[in-house]
């Protein structure tokens, strides 16, 4: 063990005992709390959730649901804790004209995104036109919803091929959103998409949606074999 990980162990022990600090403990037991009441379908993001898309189809401003509440609506369930909606500009510019100060502020002064007052849940917001991942010109752009929006059984989603095309342009175009690479590939694996999908992404992630494709066949064998 080196001296820089027994000082971080030292850090995350409190007293002779090496009892974990209480903090660790309450957060550890807050996030269990937070877990159990996401998968009952009643914790704030959920509500946040609710309460956005109820706004923005009351005013018709065109949106997607993206991010993890996409994925579990998909049907690979993953907790998360903040709300990611796809508008165009039109879309945002209207929405804050409409809510901010109702209900909504900015996250941080000059921010897009905003946070949810009444549930304290963040909304990110990406908008139509721009590059996932490292916001560089790609093949690949957040669609508009408006025409690439979809009714789901509770939101407006994208096709899951679009959802996939954006996940792994941002995966592999930004070292710091691997895990949109692990998204799709536990996508797969919970849903059965098939390898022939690669057949409807664009040329540019069709390579890396067949490596996690294959990779997820494999996870499923090993898990099979052990069980």
């Amino acid at each position: 063990m080196t001296e820089a990980l027994r000082r971080y162990n030292r850090g995350r022990m409190a007293g002779s005992d090496r009892r974990v600090e209480p903090d660790a403990e309450r957060r550890f037991f807050d996030g269990a709390r937070f877990a159990g009441e996401f998968f009952m379908g009643t914790s704030p993001v959920q509500r946040a959730l609710d309460k956005l898309t109820e706004r923005l189809e009351s005013e018709g401003i065109p949106y997607a649901i993206v991010g993890a509440m996409a994925l579990n609506e998909y049907g690979y369930r993953r907790v998360t804790t903040d709300v990611d909606v796809l508008l165009t500009k039109e879309g945002l510019e209207k929405f804050r004209h409409r809510w901010l100060g109702r209900g909504y502020v900015e996250k941080f002064e000059g921010s897009r995104g905003l946070r949810d007052t009444e549930n304290k849940i963040d909304i990110d917001v990406v908008v139509a036109g721009e590059y996932p991942g490292d916001g560089r010109p790609k093949a690949v752009a957040f669609p508009d919803p408006g025409e690439a929006g979809r009714e789901g059984q509770r939101v407006r989603l994208l096709p899951v091929e679009s959802f996939i095309e954006i996940k792994i342009a941002s995966g592999i175009s930004a070292a710091h959103r691997l895990r949109d690479l692990a998204d799709v590939l536990e996508l797969i694996r919970a849903t059965g998409i098939p390898r022939e999908l690669s057949e409807c992404l664009d040329p540019t992630v069709r390579e890396k949606y067949l490596e996690l494709w294959t990779a997820a066949q494999e996870t499923d064998r090993i898990t099979d074999a052990l069980l």
